[in-house]
């Protein structure tokens, strides 16, 4: 596709990842939105990006109408969603409780299947979309510890095939990116971003993959692409 004047949401882009994406993809002249839960860091973010900014906590489902509905007023319609807003914990076997579970699944799985739902009716209307869901490596293989998070990753990547069945036929590109170990502002109570670390990856590197993934000739896409550092 095309990035220049196209219309893009980037959920979690107040740092990180979503950040380093919307940002790229700004710079690349599309009109980019922004979500997040915390305001002030949201409209710092929107205002250093050049993006638009919707306030939005994805575990809220009755907002998420409501909110992609302002987000598609403000860039004068959508062409694609960008999965990044995400939450992890971490529990052995043991340690699990349903409020860990409810906790994450609400934003990885179920908040961000009902926000998609809102993307998806615009996109089959127009004939047109591209969605990419960012999970993680964690998606791929299980590890100790990981059967909460990784398990809304895991279910991600099942929801990302489903997807790709279902609209493929309404010329709707459904795409999974799976970074692995990015040092960023992710489980942090109080989200400050970690600084980089040498032979692991940036949040840059990820958006490059996934510009790159946007930027496929529409014929074609790539259904699911994991990002490794390479010595790390």
């Amino acid at each position: 596709m095309k990035l220049k004047d196209s219309r893009i949401l980037v959920t979690g882009g107040s740092s990180g990842i979503g950040k380093a994406t919307a940002s790229l993809l700004a710079k690349a002249g599309a009109r980019v939105a922004i979500t997040g839960r915390d305001e002030a860091k949201l409209k710092k973010a929107a205002d250093e990006i050049g993006a638009v900014a919707i306030d939005l906590d994805q575990s809220r489902y009755d907002d998420i109408p409501g909110k992609m509905k302002g987000a598609v007023d403000k860039l004068g319609g959508l062409d694609v969603l960008i999965n990044n807003a995400g939450i992890g914990v971490s529990a052995p076997i043991g340690e699990l409780t349903a409020e860990k579970f409810e906790r994450v699944f609400s934003v990885n799985v179920i908040g961000l299947a009902l926000l998609t739902q809102e993307a998806v009716k615009i996109f089959r209307g127009q004939d047109y979309g591209h969605i990419v869901n960012i999970a993680s490596t964690a998606a791929t293989k299980g590890y100790p510890g990981g059967s909460v998070y990784g398990g809304s990753k895991f279910a991600l990547r099942g929801m990302t095939q489903c997807w790709q069945t279902e609209l493929r036929k309404h010329n709707i590109r459904v795409m999974l990116i799976n970074p692995s170990e990015v040092p960023t502002a992710f489980g942090r109570a109080d989200r400050t971003e970690r600084p980089e670390v040498e032979r692991k990856l940036t949040s840059v590197e990820i958006a490059h993959a996934i510009k790159s993934a946007l930027e496929m000739d529409e014929r074609g896409f790539i259904p699911e692409l994991s990002v490794w550092a390479t010595n790390p």
